[in-house]
């Protein structure tokens, strides 16, 4: 009786990790883990969010995110409303340091949970995270997998073009300055992500050269 108790809990305890996580090669913390997350192939500890209770339940300190939470909502609504979700997820599936990240192909950006209750930095991602799903709003359609920058780059404060050079490859500079700098700067996201929701990006946002030559080839402006 004991080893058929014994078989069924270590059944129990193995069953998670071979549904999911078992297809994590290279450990926790790692680009592979994080590539398990982005394909919703780990989904352990991996919780959508509707709302910011959502968020904020996690954690003691649920008072302290009351005024983030106008614009936290309603950036949330126009992600949904064009078909972008976000989760909140375990830090194992995060390389170390990471944040947030948004996945192009499925249109999903997830949270870190382990850095998410402190409400300046959850909005900080919030926005950053966001503003990528504009940039691929930007791009022609939410629905393919390409981002374009939203302004020009002379128009980014140069601070923020600066701190992008010093963290990313530099073939990611423009979209990762102007993400920056939204990341900072308290509705900046939220209203292109509205001008998004509403299908009026192009009319709304003065387009770069680069990004008009690419609409109309594309087929998406005339």
């Amino acid at each position: 009786m004991k080893k058929i108790m014994t078989l069924l809990a270590l059944m129990t305890l193995a069953s998670p990790v071979s549904a999911n996580e078992g297809k994590i090669t290279k450990g926790y913390n790692s680009m592979d883990a994080m590539g398990c997350m982005l394909l919703r192939e780990c989904t352990e500890d991996v919780k959508e969010v509707f709302s910011l209770l959502d968020v904020s339940s996690n954690y003691d300190n649920t008072e302290e995110f009351t005024p983030v939470t106008l614009e936290f909502n309603n950036m949330l609504m126009s992600l949904n409303q064009v078909g972008v979700k976000v989760f909140l997820a375990d830090d194992r599936y995060f390389p170390k340091m990471h944040r947030g990240v948004y996945h192009t192909v499925s249109n999903n950006f997830f949270l870190n949970k382990k850095y998410m209750d402190d409400p300046g930095t959850l909005m900080m991602v919030m926005r950053h995270e966001g503003w990528h799903a504009a940039q691929d709003c930007m791009a022609g359609s939410i629905k393919n997998n390409m981002i374009a920058i939203i302004h020009n780059e002379e128009d980014v404060p140069i601070i923020w073009r600066v701190m992008a050079e010093r963290t990313y490859p530099k073939s990611a500079v423009p979209w990762e300055a102007e993400a920056g700098w939204a990341g900072r700067t308290e509705g900046m996201t939220m209203k292109a992500l509205q001008s998004c929701a509403a299908g009026s990006m192009w009319k709304d946002y003065e387009l770069t050269p680069l990004t008009r030559k690419w609409l109309k080839e594309e087929g998406y402006l005339k």
